[in-house]
């Protein structure tokens, strides 16, 4: 498989994962989050494919989106523009890119990412969403995203 193709793949299946299926037992809530989280891991190793995809011409010993997205390394010179452009939104609180960097976190802590849907008695937070409704919009702003770096990508 190509990088490309690797990267287009991880990305269906976690599409396929937050299409859950309609099965109403006790562990609906259960089968939602597993999937969620599912998707969002899938989404984590998808970030990791399309860096090792665009970053090709570099020759990059490291692909992790936690170094070359967070960490900024001490030589500047070697500055890849597809990187510094994913840097930069990272950086941006409203973007689709911080906002899965933010998830991506949360399925690294205790909590986890998913989160239970809150009971119609309860008054709901702003920010209580399920990530069913968040990661969607995550995929196709990354889909749209990775054909321009793509392109960019090529041109070296």
């Amino acid at each position: 498989m190509t990088p490309r193709g690797r990267t287009n793949q991880l990305l269906y299946q976690a599409e396929l994962l937050l299409v859950v299926p309609t099965v109403d037992d006790e562990h609906v809530a259960a089968r939602r989050m597993a999937c969620e989280e599912g998707a969002l891991a899938l989404l984590e190793l998808a970030l990791n494919a399309a860096l090792r995809e665009v970053t090709e011409h570099a020759r990059l010993a490291r692909h992790d989106w936690r170094e070359l997205l967070l960490e900024h390394e001490k030589d500047q010179s070697d500055k890849i523009a597809e990187v510094e452009r994913l840097r930069a939104l990272a950086r941006m609180p409203d973007s689709w890119l911080n906002l899965l960097i933010l998830r991506l976190d949360a399925l690294q802590s205790v909590e986890g990412a998913a989160r239970r849907e809150t009971s119609q008695s309860l008054i709901a937070a702003a920010d209580r969403r399920v990530l069913a409704d968040e990661l969607p919009w995550c995929i196709e702003e990354f889909k749209t995203l990775l054909l321009d770096l793509r392109e960019t990508s090529v041109e070296w």
